[in-house]
């Protein structure tokens, strides 16, 4: 059945409808399946399914429900460009406060229509939010602002915080890795769980966070520097999550604000962000993205991609989300993806298809992870301007041959020559830790920074 007299308009103009700002904009990659009906078909079958219809006329249908549909704006067909603009309305609120839900978002924008038969895919690529419906979104109560503070930093370009995940991500019992913990906090700033670590039987959460927080007091009388930890509260029960919250506040004690909550978002949901969001509103909340791949790769032709995903996390209150190391590290991703980190943390940006104005609303921050080592730094700042993000090495520091104190002092002595605009290579002459790092990592000191043994004076 051909639906496009009623949920189409391709007279609509988008800088109409952005004016007005009553609608969210998406803008899908679309692919119509073969043996069905026309593109303005399937686009306007698409948006009934999104919103108010289904595959036939019904009986229940009014004059009101009809000034609530979906409508299809733009379409090219050439590009497979579909978009499509959802009234406001159709959003579900809270009954308690009257707040928007991410839940609402997806469940409209990337429901049902991902099996529609018709479809040979359809994938959002970006979204636009208009300002009243933006303000009902809860959006970040701490960001690297409140991390700059904790380490005594200026709160406006503070440099990166230089991070790691101990390894290996799962093994290691309590003891060994507090101590690991210990030795990177020698030269370090902050440690995340790796987003598996939790309760397991061989390193029980609670005997764990105690020997964490211990460690903590001892990094710090030692260096004489502030430290953090980013500790895992994902569960599959809202209680769960606030036991294991409370508990580690209530270990850490007099360092309970040097505490972040990673929260696998993508796995758990946006109903496991809220909850750490809204329970916990002082502490970091650290948005591991772990599982986005299954829809965001660009391998994916469904559900929605990275930066769909990153600008969603904003909305919904993250502190700081894994970003990707946009081709610098192991991850999947291109040097353009720095767009994602602009959309984070700027209060304006340009996606790939809308201008978002975020008017006021806390920026997240982007999480760099993934491959990363101190050589691979420069050229990640260069493409990015700027290295005010937390940076996690995993073998980037605990592959360094010293160890993870001297991989820790490595990641800094590169941003400080960054920083500075000095050659890495030349930088390293009268930094052994960074020196250090051309030994660790030499398949990658060969290909950056050719000619570096002989400058060195490596064998």
């Amino acid at each position: 059945m051909d639906q496009s007299n009623r949920y189409a308009n391709l007279q609509l103009k988008e800088a109409d409808l952005i004016a007005a700002g009553r609608h969210v904009l998406c803008a899908y990659i679309m692919k119509p399946k073969a043996g069905f009906g026309s593109y303005l078909e399937t686009a306007a079958h698409f948006a009934a399914e999104s919103s108010t219809g289904t595959n036939v006329e019904v009986s229940t249908t009014d004059d009101f429900t009809r000034g609530v549909d979906a409508l299809v704006y733009e379409i090219d067909e050439a590009k497979g460009v579909m978009k499509i603009a959802y009234p406001v309305e159709l959003f579900d609120r809270n009954i308690i406060d009257g707040r928007a839900m991410l839940a609402s978002f997806l469940t409209l924008t990337i429901g049902n229509n991902q099996g529609m038969g018709d479809v040979e895919y359809a994938k959002m690529h970006d979204f636009h939010v208009p300002p009243a419906y933006l303000r009902l979104y809860d959006g970040p109560a701490m960001n690297i602002e409140s991390m700059w503070r904790v380490l005594g930093r200026p709160i406006v370009n503070g440099g990166m915080v230089i991070g790691t995940i101990i390894k290996p991500k799962l093994g290691l019992r309590p003891k060994p890795f507090a101590d690991a913990c210990y030795d990177f906090w020698l030269g370090g700033d902050f440690i995340k769980n790796d987003e598996p670590q939790g309760n397991q039987v061989f390193a029980p959460l609670r005997e764990t966070i105690k020997l964490v927080s211990d460690a903590m007091k001892r990094a710090q009388d030692k260096t004489g520097e502030a430290k953090l930890f980013s500790a895992n509260i994902t569960a599959d029960d809202h209680y769960e999550m606030l036991a294991r919250g409370e508990y580690i506040l209530e270990t850490f004690g007099e360092n309970a604000d040097h505490v972040a909550f990673l929260v696998d978002g993508y796995v758990a949901g946006p109903a496991a962000i809220t909850t750490a969001r809204r329970s916990f509103p002082n502490q970091f909340l650290h948005y591991h993205r772990a599982g986005h791949g299954a829809v965001t790769s660009p391998q994916s032709k469904r559900g929605y991609t990275a930066f769909v995903h990153c600008k969603m996390s904003r909305l919904s209150g993250a502190s700081g989300i894994h970003t990707g190391t946009m081709g610098y590290g192991k991850m999947e991703g291109e040097a353009d993806d720095r767009i994602i980190a602009y959309m984070l943390e700027r209060d304006a940006a340009d996606g790939p298809f809308y201008h978002q104005e975020w008017y006021g609303m806390k920026a997240t921050t982007p999480i760099i992870s993934g491959g990363m080592n101190a050589l691979r730094l420069p050229g990640f700042f260069d493409n990015l301007g700027h290295s005010n993000v937390i940076q996690t090495s995993g073998g980037g520091a605990f592959g360094h041959i010293d160890g993870g104190t001297a991989g820790a002092r490595s990641l800094q002595q590169a941003h400080d020559a960054w920083m500075a605009g000095v050659d890495l290579v030349t930088y390293a002459k009268d930094h052994k830790e960074l020196a250090g790092a051309f030994h660790s990592f030499a398949k990658d000191a060969d290909t950056l920074y050719p000619g570096w043994r002989e400058k060195l004076g490596a064998k």
